[in-house]
């Protein structure tokens, strides 16, 4: 099997504003990412797993396998997460389609994606399918690179969510902030 980190570099220089980072996630970011997650969360739901950084820490807080969810679009990536994690759904579709394809509701929506470098229509079609699939109590977490949410002010207010700031992940290339989205 491939290592992470060689597949990742692969896929950057193949794809890099699809893979659009300059490093995988850390496992501190994965840890921050995955925080309250446990063996009676329920379902889980994850898009752009890439390599399955944040797939690996979900499953180590005890999610089982069959409760989680993975959206990625890169064939290589899917096949390398289907090997990897057995008993994980891996749908090789994008994250706008999560309603079409997740029966139940979501408990977590966990994003790799990066919102920020997407159009304002595509953000808010990922954020607004998160929102279609999780119950009414679930949330969204979303890291950044920036200084500031993954979604403007007016986006969030236009979604009718509100937002928490997270965990200042320093142990990250480059260094990535936690946000966690729920319903207003």
């Amino acid at each position: 099997m491939t290592s992470d980190l060689a597949l990742f570099r692969r896929r950057l220089l193949k794809n890099p504003r699809q893979v659009s980072a300059i490093a995988p996630s850390s496992r501190t970011l994965a840890r921050a990412m995955t925080l309250g997650l446990g063996p009676q969360s329920g379902q889980v739901v994850e898009f752009g797993p890439g390599t399955g950084r944040f797939t690996e820490a979900i499953l180590a807080r005890g999610v089982p396998p069959e409760n989680l969810t993975l959206f990625e679009l890169d064939d290589e990536f899917v096949a390398y997460l289907r090997q990897k994690f057995p008993g994980v759904t891996v749908h090789q579709a994008p994250a706008q389609e999560a309603a079409q394809r997740v029966s139940g509701k979501a408990a977590v929506v966990i994003s790799g994606l990066p919102l920020l470098s997407m159009p304002e229509t595509v953000r808010e079609g990922i954020v607004g399918a998160a929102f279609q699939i999780m119950a009414p109590r679930g949330s969204y977490v979303q890291f950044t690179y920036g200084p500031r949410p993954p979604l403007p002010p007016e986006q969030i207010a236009a979604l009718g969510l509100k937002v928490n700031k997270g965990f200042k992940v320093w142990a990250n290339l480059p260094p990535a902030t936690v946000y966690r989205f729920r319903r207003a």
